[in-house]
């Protein structure tokens, strides 16, 4: 995230490019959504999903819009260099603006076309968000960027530090007669788990487990491998068919216990909170998209994406609903399957139970590193470096602590993943996209003049769109706080 601008790599196919988009989008808040869907009402769900989804789309398209632009933007410095050597010297008297907009109403636009790129809006080189932010806010804009940033990925870490837990009670914890201790939906953090031992308390100790085995790798440079990042997204896939497969196999049999109501009025701000989160992609958008082969069509391989992912969620939440009844489904789907599920072999049982264990426990310490290095790039000053105390004990310590303790208070994982999205996702999803595409628009048609089009531009186009997305991000921030405000003040 700090935004470094590297080669595109090692490229791939859109079909691949399609596939890799699918299992980002599809992580860890569609085991969360479920729950939301059936509290909030099916028919409210599902129209809310489908806008949330198309939302999500424009801000994608925007993101994307807005990574060519950033690469028009360096690839216009790099040419000014190449045309005048002694531009360093040359500027300082002749144009007083050292941002390049001045000089390029005294370059042709025309010469542009003399570049070896015909089209200087190809994305060839990978341009983080940080960077985006950077070329195209001023200082206030880039420090409200990465503090929005920083906000989402505590979020993510408290959720992670919840998930892993919970899974491992749910899966370990037994009455005195080596039975389940409640049923699912019926369980309380007071009932035993290991004699006197309750549930509360196992959980913490998972915990404190949990930031033992997990903790030092924040202190330290860690990377994503790529056969991890196979196994996890093949674990990942095996769980959710496996939950889809049973959950139609006990409908089918007319043992389904689900009856949700068509809507609920009350349950609508954790299933927007939610929806935001598990659609969440424009921050790896760069990384994603940058090494695809054929841009060509890449406003509809993005397109495609959302609609098969659209399509999942809706299977995913359809079959949960009308499979468990809204009291009965877990914070987290996966739970419904383990420990006291009669109709799920147990072998099974287990898999699902510890899987969301093995793929978020390799996700943490990833999480962990970055949003570390977004610390150290929000205080870089140019030119200086960090004490080794600094550096190496008080970020990873400001990392790792806060999202634990809010894990150590709380073990609501809907209620966790329903804040994060409502507020730090809304910013990444909806207002920062905004205005990056607002203001790369802007900059873009300094540079080149109006006559180059983006060839990668949002279908989107129109700036009502932009305003648009503004206006629906401040009436949700709005929504949701008065929400919480109201149900607060109402206990």
């Amino acid at each position: 995230m700090a935004g470094d601008i590297t080669e595109t790599g090692e490229l791939y196919s859109p079909f691949v490019g399609l596939v890799y988009m699918f299992n980002l989008i599809v992580g860890t808040g569609a085991l969360t959504m479920p729950k939301a869907f059936a509290n909030a009402g099916w028919l409210v769900s599902l129209i809310l999903i489908i806008f949330l989804a198309f939302m999500s789309y424009m801000t994608t398209t925007f993101v994307v819009e807005a990574m060519a632009a950033a690469n028009a933007q360096l690839r216009w410095k790099r040419w000014e260099k190449e045309e005048d050597p002694d531009s360093s010297e040359s500027s300082d008297s002749e144009v007083p603006s050292a941002s390049g907009y001045n000089r390029s109403e005294i370059q042709p636009i025309l010469s542009v076309q003399r570049r070896g790129l015909s089209d200087p809006f190809e994305i060839v080189e990978r341009v983080e968000m940080g960077q985006m932010a950077s070329l195209f806010f001023n200082k206030a804009g880039v420090n409200l960027f990465y503090i929005c940033i920083i906000v989402y990925l505590y979020g993510d870490l408290a959720i992670y530090a919840t998930a892993v837990p919970l899974s491992l009670v749910q899966v370990t914890c037994f009455s005195a007669n080596g039975s389940c201790s409640a049923q699912a939906g019926e369980r309380n953090d007071t009932d035993p788990c290991w004699g006197p031992i309750r549930r509360i308390d196992a959980y913490r100790i998972y915990l404190a487990v949990f930031t033992l085995l997990l903790g030092p790798f924040t202190f330290f440079n860690v990377q994503k491998t790529k056969y991890l990042q196979i196994l996890t997204s093949l674990m990942r896939w095996v769980a959710f068919i496996i939950m889809i497969v049973l959950a139609l196999v006990r409908i089918g049999k007319g043992e389904g216990a689900g009856h949700p109501p068509l809507a609920q009025v009350s349950g609508i701000r954790n299933l927007f909170g939610v929806c935001v989160y598990s659609f969440m992609c424009q921050h790896s958008l760069p990384s994603l998209v940058t090494p695809v082969s054929k841009k060509k069509h890449l406003t509809g391989l993005v397109l495609l994406d959302y609609a098969l992912v659209l399509a999942f969620y809706s299977l995913l939440c359809f079959t949960a609903i009308f499979c468990f009844s809204s009291g009965a489904l877990m914070d987290m789907y996966t739970l419904n399957f383990s420990g006291c599920s009669p109709f799920v072999p147990q072998v099974i049982g287990y898999f699902l139970g510890l899987f969301p264990v093995f793929t978020i426990s390799t996700n943490f310490p990833i999480i962990a590193v970055t949003l570390r290095n977004n610390w150290k790039t929000l205080f870089h000053r140019d030119g200086g470096t960090y004490p080794w105390l600094v550096d190496r004990i008080v970020f990873p310590l400001i990392t790792l602590v806060p999202p634990v303790i809010v894990a150590f208070c709380t073990n609501h994982l809907e209620v966790l993943v329903s804040i994060t999205g409502s507020y730090a996702g809304n910013g990444i999803q909806y207002v920062i996209p905004a205005f990056l595409v607002f203001c790369s628009r802007k900059d873009n048609a300094l540079v080149y003049g109006p006559g180059l089009t983006n060839k990668h531009s949002s279908p989107f186009r129109q700036v009502g769109w932009v305003w648009f997305v503004l206006c629906w991000a401040l009436t949700c921030f709005i929504y949701v706080t008065a929400n919480i405000i109201l149900t607060d003040a109402s206990l």
